[in-house]
Parts: C-alpha cells; sequence; structure tokens
C-alpha cells in the first residue's frame, strides 16, 4: 500500500497528496496539529523566505518557524522538500496573464513572442524560481495552465502536436537560460558593488589589455564598434534578438514537421 503523501502509479493522478490538494482534487487535512495551518500558508511562508533571503534559506525546518509550528506538522500537507519546492515554483510563476487587447487578430508569432516575454517578465521579478531543479513535466495548475497558454498560440497552426510541443521546450529553454543570465549577472554587480555600466566598461578595459588585433582582430572590431557599451540602451535587445530568429526558424516549419 502507498504512503499517504506518495503518488500510487495504479490510481489516480499518480501525483503527491499535495499536489493532488492544489488541484483541488483532495481534500485539506481535517483538524490539524494547529489550527490555521494549510498548504497555502505554508507555501507562501517558503516563498517569503525564498524571496526575501534566496532558495537556501528555504527548508521544512525554517519554514515551520516562520509560522510558529513544528516541522512534523509541516509533513500531514507536504511529505519532502522536493514537494514544497514544485508548490513554490507554481505559486512563483503565477497564472499566465491575460492576453493584450486585440490579441484575437493577432498570429502564432505574434502570441508565442507575448508568451515568451510574458514568461521572461515573471522570471526575472522572482529569480528564486530558477534556482528550484526542473525533476518532471510541469504537472501544477499554473505550470499546466502556462502550457495550455503556449499550445493555443499555435492552434491556428497545421504543426501535428509534437511540433507544437517541441516549440514549447525550445522557446521555454530560451526564456529560462536569458533569465538564468540575467539573474547571474544582477547577483554579480550586487555583490560587486558596482553599476551595471562600471562592470561593462571594467570588461571592455579587461578585454583591451588582453587581447590585440594581430591575434584578436574580431575582438578588437567588437571592442572599436562600441556594441559593448550601447546595450544599455535596449537592455532586452538580446532576448528579442534570439526570440526573433527562433521565430524566423519556426516560419519555415513544414506542416508536417
Amino acid at each position: 500500500m502507498a504512503e499517504p503523501h506518495e503518488p500510487d502509479p495504479e490510481a489516480g493522478t499518480g501525483l503527491p497528496a499535495s499536489l493532488e490538494m492544489a488541484w483541488g482534487l483532495r481534500d485539506r487535512p481535517g483538524k490539524g496539529p494547529r489550527p490555521g495551518l494549510t498548504l497555502d500558508r505554508i507555501v507562501g511562508a517558503a516563498v517569503h523566505l525564498a524571496a526575501a533571503e534566496g532558495m537556501t534559506a528555504v527548508s521544512m525546518g525554517r519554514v515551520a518557524k516562520e509560522l510558529g509550528v513544528s516541522t512534523m506538522s509541516l509533513y500531514r500537507y507536504v511529505s519532502a522538500k522536493d514537494e514544497l519546492y514544485v508548490l513554490m515554483a507554481d505559486a512563483g510563476v503565477g497564472t499566465p496573464p491575460p492576453l493584450p487587447d486585440g490579441a484575437d487578430t493577432w498570429g502564432w508569432r505574434e502570441l508565442l513572442a507575448e508568451w515568451a516575454h510574458a514568461q521572461l517578465r515573471v522570471l526575472l521579478a522572482a529569480p528564486w524560481v530558477l534556482r528550484i531543479p526542473i525533476t518532471a513535466p510541469p504537472a501544477t495548475p499554473n505550470q499546466v495552465a502556462w502550457m495550455e497558454r503556449g499550445l493555443a498560440a499555435m492552434a491556428g497552426t497545421r504543426w501535428p502536436e509534437q511540433a507544437k510541443l517541441s516549440t514549447l521546450m525550445l522557446i521555454g529553454g530560451f526564456v529560462r537560460n536569458t533569465a538564468t543570465l540575467t539573474a547571474d549577472m544582477m547577483e554579480a554587480i550586487v555583490l560587486s558593488g558596482t553599476s551595471p555600466d562600471q562592470l561593462v566598461t571594467r570588461y571592455q578595459n579587461t578585454l583591451r589589455r588582453l587581447t590585440d588585433p594581430q591575434r584578436h582582430p574580431s575582438v578588437t572590431r567588437l571592442l572599436d564598434s562600441g556594441v559593448l557599451s550601447g546595450g544599455a540602451d535596449e537592455p532586452d535587445y538580446e532576448f528579442r534578438f534570439g526570440l526573433d530568429r527562433i521565430l524566423d526558424g519556426l516560419a519555415s516549419l513544414p506542416e508536417d514537421a
């Protein structure tokens, strides 16, 4: 017999009890060890910790302390820290924002671009989500809602479902990589105590000292062009450039891809 909080592959969804609770498929525990303790409060406390101190601060013991309950009391709702991480990630991304006015006249390219930009905004606003390892396909309410939105963007195409899924994985991976690089850079900037402009200037000066036109003609041309110091005028240029190239490639996708 499966443990109460473990998935039973032979019945139901196969999800842990806490994730079934998140879907509203399982009743919350009745009388808990402390009145008012709920799964939502547990996840909320964990999210607050992650946002304030980073994912390294999140543990079952620390969350219990924040809530003023015993660590063991949390296990009536979440059987393991990994489950809590999954629920935190779902809370962190939230539900997809509503489509802009007039979006019903957009094509698949515009809808996918909007989906990608919306995801990037969410991840940059909650960078701690990026520190949660992805260990399984999306199976929580908000994550599935984002999947639905992405698939719906391609409803007007004749692409097979496999191509649509691969498209979501391609664009989603690009979004996550961009967000991770941005979060890493921002963290480095904060730790260094310098501004983004100072960091770029320092990098350019370092490259000037390490390279020369004979051995590194391409790097020299790059430095001379001034492009490294011009990125601040368009902070999302690199993201838009990469996303446009992905969408360009998808535009040539045959219907039977």
